[in-house]
């Protein structure tokens, strides 16, 4: 039977994701921007919360995992590279590595660029990527640590994933990332399209995330660096793809 999966809005504009057996009721949660709203959605579901998957260190990613219910108990995961910064872990985990979540296989794609040391979780079966600040609606993380082309290396990595993964990203920053868009492939109809979507659903006050590859692939500025209609747009037609997602990034920056 397939995983549940729970979108867990926290703080202002994080978000946590609850996968779930139901067959076994054992779960896991990834990332902990704060315990409260995890803890009810847990309950709400009798769930048994067993792993937290950590995948970078900024606090709005961490601070609420005191307060998980059942904290003693519960085994933490995140990324070697990153564990000096990271709660200590249980299991340190690399690119490559295959970890088993809620009776799932789990591969560790190392997605640095927002921080050094990010990593994301695919759920190749369940069709599930958690990508927090890396790849997100519409848009990808501020580069706080990396470089771009460290970014774009990324973006490419989850690019390459199969295009009916579901993306699990971190944030609620969809609206300002697609009026970011619209700044650029102006006669793009699916970035049109989308757009009208998202104003409809923050207006509901309705969760743009998660979303699908396929329409990050068609619609997301950074994942698209090396797309001719793109690289036109920024005015770059002949360049590296990696120096054509810095121009996007360091326009997005300045928005």
């Amino acid at each position: 039977m397939p995983l549940t999966l729970i979108t867990v809005p926290c703080l202002s504009d994080n978000y946590a994701f609850i996968i779930g057996n139901p067959d076994t009721k054992e779960a896991a949660v990834i990332d902990v921007p704060e315990a409260a709203p995890i803890n009810a959605a847990l309950a709400a579901g009798g769930w048994r919360l067993t792993t937290v998957l950590l995948t970078h260190h900024h606090w709005d990613h961490i601070d609420g995992l005191d307060g998980l219910s059942g904290r003693d108990g519960l085994t933490i995961i995140g990324a070697a590279n990153d564990a000096h910064r990271l709660p200590p872990l249980d299991v340190q985990v690399n690119e490559g590595d295959t970890i088993t979540v809620c009776g799932q296989r789990a591969d560790i794609l190392d997605v640095s660029g927002h921080t050094v040391g990010h990593i994301a979780f695919h759920f190749a079966q369940e069709k599930l990527a958690f990508t927090a600040d890396s790849l997100m609606a519409f848009g990808c993380g501020r580069l706080f640590e990396g470089t771009p082309a460290q970014m774009w290396d990324s973006m490419q990595k989850l690019r390459a994933l199969p295009a009916d993964t579901i993306i699990c990203s971190g944030h609620e920053y969809t609206r300002s990332n697609a009026q970011f868009a619209a700044t650029l492939e102006t006669d793009n109809p699916d970035v049109i399209s989308r757009i009208k979507a998202v104003n409809a659903a923050r207006a509901a006050n309705q969760p743009t995330v998660p979303t699908s590859l396929d329409l990050e692939i068609r619609t997301n500025p950074f994942l698209r660096a090396d797309v001719p209609s793109m690289m036109a747009a920024v005015g770059l037609s002949d360049a590296n793809p990696a120096d054509v997602f810095a121009e996007i990034r360091g326009r997005k920056d300045k928005f």
